[in-house]
């Protein structure tokens, strides 16, 4: 496939591109360089970021309890190490 560079620096992307990556006008892409190549990468962080508070809870429900359902743990189960906040982690030390 060939894109051709416009006069403002524009290229249009191939129909074929387009559709196979669910991009629609306003899309956003991340543009990187490597070695001599363009890179270009759908940001999916826009779009997480389009439905964030979108998504109502049933009554009396929080975040904790989805993700704690979502991770097979029942309430009351004690969190993993990685899943507790920064100040309740056991102390390791420095290391030299």
């Amino acid at each position: 496939m060939e894109a051709t560079v416009a006069e403002r620096g524009q290229i249009t992307l191939p129909k074929a591109v387009r559709d196979a990556l669910g991009l629609t006008k306003g899309s956003k892409l991340k543009v990187e360089l490597e070695g001599g190549r363009i890179v270009l990468r759908k940001d999916v962080g826009d779009a997480i970021s389009r439905v964030r508070g979108r998504i109502p809870l049933p009554a009396g429900v929080g975040t904790d309890d989805i993700m704690r359902e979502m991770r097979g743990r029942a309430p009351g189960d004690p969190l993993p190490e990685w899943d507790q906040p920064a100040a309740a982690r056991p102390s390791r030390g420095k290391r030299k």
